[in-house]
C-alpha cells in the first residue's frame, strides 16, 4: 500500500510537471490593459489601403486578404510613447505566407531612415502552430538591402484561432514590452540611442501576402484556393503621449510602481513564457552579425 501511494505520488507530481512546462504562465500580478480604456476604431483609425477589404460592424474590424488585395489601417495620430494593444482572432487552417499584424512606425514620415516595432503572426501550415513574431527597427534598420532585425519569436499557449486575445506594445523611452493577455513576453530595454526608437510613430494594423519570408522562410507561400484570410480585431486601446501633445504627459509604464522595469512577479511570468514558448531568438543566432546588435 505504501507503494502504490509513492507511485500514485510520483504519477501526480510528474502530471503537474508537464502541466507546468506546457500550460499557462503563472499570473503577472499587474495588468496593464485594466489601467488604458477601450475606444472605437472610428475614433483614432483611418483606413489606410485596401478599403473594399474592410468593415467595421458593432466594433469589430474585418480584414481580409485575397487574390487581389489585402487591407491596413492607420490611426489619425502619431505618438512619442504609449500603450497600443487590441484584441486580435486569427484565420484558421491553412495561412502560410499570410501575415496578421499590429505595429508601429513612422516608415511614411521617415522613408529610408524609419524607426518600427512589430507585433507579427506568420501564417502556418495546418499541422503547426502560429508564430507570433516580435521585432524592433531603428534609423533606418529595417530599410534598404542591408537589414537588421531583431526578431524574438514565439509559440503561443492557447490556439489564436479559437477567440480573440490582447497583444500589446508598450513603448516609452528606457524600454519597450510586448504583451499578450497582460503577460509581458519579451522587453527590450534602451541601451543606447543608437540602438532605440526615438522617434513619434503610428499605429498600424494590417494582412497582407509576405510569401517570400513568412511562413519558414518562404518554404510555404499563400495558397488562395483557401481565400479570403481574415483577421478581426477589436477592443483597441491606446493610451500615449500624441507627438503634438504637450510636454507634460507622463509615458505610461509597465509595472504597477510606475517606475522602470517589471515586478518580479511579472519577471517571473515572463522567464516562464521565454522558457517553454520561444522559439527564436536573434541574440543566439550564430548566423548573425550581432556588431549590428551590441545589445546581445
Amino acid at each position: 500500500m505504501a507503494l502504490d501511494y509513492k507511485i500514485s505520488l510520483t504519477f501526480i507530481v510528474l502530471m503537474l510537471h508537464l502541466r507546468n512546462i506546457n500550460g499557462d504562465p503563472p499570473s503577472p500580478g499587474y495588468y496593464p490593459s485594466s489601467r488604458i480604456g477601450s475606444i472605437g476604431f472610428d475614433q483614432v483609425f483611418d483606413n489606410r489601403w485596401g478599403p473594399q477589404h474592410q468593415r467595421l460592424d458593432q466594433g469589430t474590424l474585418t480584414v481580409w486578404l485575397d487574390r487581389s488585395s489585402g487591407s491596413g489601417f492607420k490611426s489619425v495620430n502619431s505618438y512619442s510613447s504609449g500603450y497600443f494593444g487590441a484584441a486580435i482572432k486569427l484565420h484558421p487552417g491553412y495561412t502560410a505566407g499570410v501575415i496578421t499584424s499590429l505595429y508601429l512606425s513612422n516608415n511614411e514620415e521617415y522613408p529610408g531612415n524609419h524607426d518600427e516595432i512589430d507585433i507579427e503572426f506568420l501564417g502556418t501550415t495546418v499541422d503547426k502552430p502560429y508564430v507570433l513574431q516580435t521585432n524592433v527597427y531603428m534609423k533606418g534598420s529595417g530599410d534598404g538591402n542591408n537589414i537588421v532585425g531583431r526578431e524574438v519569436k514565439f509559440h503561443l499557449w492557447f490556439d489564436p484561432t479559437q477567440d480573440f486575445h490582447n497583444y500589446a506594445i508598450l513603448w516609452n523611452p528606457t524600454e519597450i514590452i510586448f504583451f499578450v493577455d497582460d503577460v509581458p513576453i519579451r522587453r527590450y530595454p534602451k541601451t543606447s540611442d543608437e540602438t532605440f526608437p526615438l522617434k513619434p510613430m503610428s499605429v498600424y494594423g494590417s494582412i497582407w501576402d509576405a510569401s517570400s519570408w513568412a511562413t519558414e522562410n518562404g518554404k510555404y507561400k499563400a495558397d488562395y484556393t483557401y481565400q479570403p484570410f481574415i483577421g478581426k480585431y477589436n477592443n483597441f486601446k491606446i493610451g500615449g503621449c500624441a507627438a503634438n501633445g504637450p510636454a507634460s504627459c507622463r509615458p505610461i509604464t509597465g509595472s504597477a510602481s510606475g517606475g522602470t522595469g517589471l515586478s518580479s512577479q511579472q519577471y517571473a511570468s515572463m522567464a516562464y513564457v521565454q522558457n517553454n514558448y520561444k522559439v527564436y531568438d536573434y541574440c543566439s543566432d550564430s548566423s548573425k552579425d550581432h556588431q549590428s546588435t551590441p545589445e546581445c
